[in-house]
């Protein structure tokens, strides 16, 4: 039967979620919802596109439209997540979603079309002449976990185990609820002493609306005072801690350590099976705080198409061209961090 590429509407939300959740390669951030985030967080457009022969699902593609007047304009799979690209059945649905993708580049008058695959596909389902690769900047971090908190503990390398159990013997408290505006006023803090422009409060609203059903926030207090925080995802047998951090005090009670063993003691006892502890850039703190834990680096192989001219976008905080905008962003107040950053951020995907 012929093959058809067309949009995603709301009545086919349910068929496209299923597709994702029984593909070996589906991601939470192939969940249809995440284009009403897009839209709704940052006003992006989206172009959430599927295939399908004689009325079954073969392929599914989301993908936002970025613009910015700082950094340019890009299609992205997906943007503000670290994993997306085209989920297909075959090769058929897989390079008719990929050349849908391409016919849009034009229109947006983007200069790179971004993939985020956490798998690639198979080597030959996308032209190396045409399609570029940068494999060099990200990893990610992912390791199954046990239903044992004790086998967990022990999982975790010696030096790393004891600053968790220093946070465990300090008396530190966590509590679960769904507090993302607590949490952002602690991660606010926490990306700022990072040089690092902070993402808008109805951002994180609007994540803890739509995903309701599958997030809580994790906060950590010493005493009465929270000290640290992250918003966690759950998708199949996955726990995702994605947007955490800690305050000053963080640092002198363990708060941080502590707070991703109650997130991994948690999502044990829940039920999941795997701790996916995210995207880092090589040669960062975070990249060390990940491996401390145990966790082995896996290359992330972005894929890009670009039009004429155009070189693979490079923004992030390794690139020298930034430290001084870092250096100078560490020093700002808080509250006025807090009124820049958003939009800087909005366009950066």
């Amino acid at each position: 039967m012929p093959l058809t590429c067309r949009p995603l509407d709301d009545a086919g939300e349910q068929a496209w979620d299923e597709f994702v959740a029984a593909h070996p390669d589906g991601t939470f951030f192939h969940r249809a919802a995440w284009r009403r985030v897009v839209e709704r967080a940052f006003g992006h457009r989206t172009h959430y596109l599927l295939a399908e022969r004689d009325g079954v699902l073969t392929g599914v593609l989301p993908l936002g439209h970025v613009r910015s007047a700082l950094f340019g304009s890009a299609l992205i799979s997906v943007p503000f997540c670290v994993y997306g690209g085209p989920l297909a059945a075959d090769r058929e649905s897989f390079a008719a979603l990929a050349a849908a993708a391409e016919a849009l580049m034009a229109p947006a008058r983007a200069g790179a079309l971004e993939f985020r695959f956490l798998a690639p596909p198979p080597q030959d389902w996308l032209d190396p002449a045409e399609w570029k690769t940068r494999s060099d900047l990200y990893v990610t971090f992912r390791k199954s976990i046990s239903a044992d908190d004790e086998t967990n503990l022990k999982a975790i390398p010696r030096k790393q185990r004891a600053m968790v159990r220093k946070g465990i013997e300090s008396g530190l408290t966590s509590t679960v609820d769904s507090n993302v505006d607590l949490q952002h006023r602690i991660y606010a803090e926490s990306v700022r002493n990072l040089g690092t422009p902070v993402f808008s409060r109805r951002y994180f609203r609007v994540l803890a609306e739509v995903f309701r059903d599958c997030m809580d926030v994790v906060t950590i207090r010493e005493g009465a005072t929270p000290v640290a925080s992250v918003m966690n995802f759950y998708w199949r047998d996955e726990v995702l801690p994605y947007y955490g951090g800690g305050t000053a005090a963080a640092r002198g009670c363990h708060g941080n350590d502590f707070m991703y063993w109650e997130v991994m003691r948690r999502a044990a006892a829940r039920g999941c099976g795997l701790f996916d502890f995210g995207r880092s850039k090589t040669g960062t703190g975070a990249f060390a705080f990940k491996k401390n834990w145990g966790f082995s680096p896996a290359p992330l192989r972005y894929r890009f198409r670009l039009a004429p001219g155009a070189v693979i976008p490079d923004h992030n905080p390794l690139n020298p061209k930034y430290r001084l905008f870092i250096a100078a962003w560490k020093k700002l107040p808080l509250a006025v961090a807090n009124v820049l950053g958003p939009p800087i951020v909005r366009g950066l995907g």
